[in-house]
């Protein structure tokens, strides 16, 4: 696949948190979860078996400093983690923050939103807008901690 095909290649600058050590970490910016981010291997590689077990373990360190940071920062009740690549044969983490009182929970985040009542709506754009608030801050602590985790 031509990296001008390929979406995760055409990063906006926006997006992007942190690069090094072979990954790069994007902010997912068209979502509904405040926080949400994505772990990319810059290599094209489609599975997880294409590396070798130091190039897992490595990948999957920068996904577990992600979600801590997220789990510190973002007071969530749980954290989604997804690796498909269905559409797109470029392997990458998706490290989806969720609260009771999301638009989804408790089902993933792909599932239709479920029929909520106005309160349930209203307790989650405010807590929503609080949450957008966090998100700087978030990031900060998310770059500091993968420069930490993978200075060499």
């Amino acid at each position: 696949m031509s990296t001008h095909a390929c979406p995760l290649c055409a990063l906006k600058p926006d997006q992007l948190l942190w690069s090094g050590a072979g990954l790069q970490v994007l902010a997912v910016t068209d979502s509904p979860f405040p926080g949400y981010t994505r772990v990319i291997w810059q290599d094209h590689v489609a599975e997880m078996t294409d590396l070798s077990e130091e190039q897992r373990q490595h990948i999957m360190a920068a996904v577990y400093v992600v979600e801590q940071t997220q789990r510190e920062q973002l007071g969530v009740a749980k954290i989604n983690l997804a690796q498909f690549g269905n559409q797109v044969p470029h392997l990458h983490w998706h490290i989806i923050p969720r609260w009771k009182d999301d638009p989804f929970f408790p089902d993933s985040a792909w599932s239709p939103a479920p029929t909520r009542t106005e309160e349930q709506k209203q307790s989650w754009a405010s807590h929503e807008e609080r949450l957008l608030e966090q998100v700087s801050d978030y990031q900060q602590a998310l770059r500091t901690a993968l420069e930490a985790r993978f200075k060499h």
